[in-house]
């Protein structure tokens, strides 16, 4: 049995406390601070990465937008 990894930076996540999606920009002392998709400068933070499901990886991400 595989256990799931926290997101990380990089990933695209739903968080269900604020019920939106996000990327994971940067993880500092436990806090994740992500920022909307189609925005830069709109921004927020998580404490508690249970609430964060990831959607897409980074991994995944990476290779979407290098088919484009």
């Amino acid at each position: 049995m595989t256990e799931e990894k926290p997101p990380w930076v990089g990933d695209q996540v739903y968080d269900a406390k604020a019920g939106k999606e996000g990327v994971v920009t940067d993880v500092k002392n436990g806090m994740y601070i992500l920022r909307e998709m189609y925005s830069w400068a709109l921004t927020w933070t998580a404490s508690d990465a249970e609430l964060l499901s990831v959607t897409v990886s980074r991994k995944e991400r990476i290779k979407r937008e290098r088919e484009t």
